[in-house]
């Protein structure tokens, strides 16, 4: 039996995959509902929480696939270690931005920040891969641009939380690569570095009578199960489809997120946001054809 993280990356679509990809980006999609309980905790406690409940469940699940000779090793080097730091401290920052995206009522806006994560994962390889984009790229690059100076002009002010969103997660998957270890080791040594703020923080709460663990408790330990398992459902499931599948089911979360906002949360959508959500969504549309176009050549 092959085991649950040595897939190698295939050149077809695997019905495993697909049903690991469709449920983490289902999980990510109904997150915003069980975060919203938590509205009344800030979000550092909340991110506090995700990381120290996390480590039991990777945890468990490393054991259960054998593969904790890995994150010992990782332990041990320093090199792995330093870039285990930067995507510990880019995701950590990613969570707090979302988290705040929905206890404010901007949760609109992390929909669009996950929508526009794509086209600048492709504006990455450009400016830092060196990577040539094909002139429908370019197209939804600059429909996404535009769809953010549409919502500048309207609020006076940048979007940053959809900004912060899209950059952080961004540079988290494009440092993501570069860490030497498969990536539900990867996850927990993320976890693990950032437990040593993440307990310092919720000890300090605890010692100024500031923290909401003895009233929600169990929402707080929840946090490990909702953060930790489609993180590891996708990581899985993106070694079992290709690329271009994994482009076009990425646009279930946000699409999700977006439902959520607008129908459970009643967030306002406004004129403004009405002709920059169709305008992102026709980029995405160019830069999913352009994808498969060149897969089919």
């Amino acid at each position: 039996m092959a085991r649950f993280n040595d897939i190698p990356a295939q050149s077809d679509d695997s019905p495993a995959g697909l049903a690991f990809a469709v449920s983490a980006y289902f999980l990510w999609g109904f997150l915003p509902l069980y975060m919203k309980a938590l509205s009344h905790v800030s979000a550092a406690e909340v991110v506090a929480h995700r990381v120290i409940w996390s480590i039991p469940v990777a945890g468990l699940v490393l054991i259960f696939l054998g593969r904790t000779k890995d994150i010992k090793e990782a332990l041990t080097s320093p090199k792995i270690l330093a870039m285990g730091c930067v995507t510990a401290a880019l995701i950590s920052v990613n969570w707090g931005i979302y988290l705040w995206a929905i206890s404010t009522n901007h949760t609109l806006d992390a929909a669009l920040g996950y929508y526009i994560n794509p086209l600048f994962s492709v504006f990455l390889g450009f400016a830092l891969l060196k990577e040539r984009l094909t002139r429908l790229q370019w197209a939804a690059i600059a429909l996404a641009f535009a769809a953010v100076v549409v919502l500048t002009v309207d609020a006076g002010r940048l979007p940053l939380a959809a900004i912060g969103l899209t950059v952080t997660w961004g540079f988290y998957a494009f440092f993501k690569k570069s860490l030497p270890i498969g990536p539900n080791q990867g996850f927990l040594l993320e976890v693990l570095i950032l437990s040593i703020p993440a307990i310092g923080y919720w000890a300090y709460l605890g010692g100024t009578g500031e923290s909401h663990f003895s009233t929600d408790m169990w929402l707080l330990l929840g946090c490990g199960v909702v953060t930790s398992v489609p993180l590891m459902l996708y990581a899985n499931g993106a070694k079992r489809l290709r690329l271009s599948t994994i482009a076009i089911l990425q646009y279930i979360a946000p699409t999700m997120i977006f439902i959520v906002a607008v129908f459970v949360f009643g967030e306002p959508f406004g004129t403004a946001r009405g002709i920059a959500f169709p305008m992102i969504w026709a980029a995405l549309v160019l830069y999913t054809y352009s994808m498969v176009r060149n897969r089919d050549k």
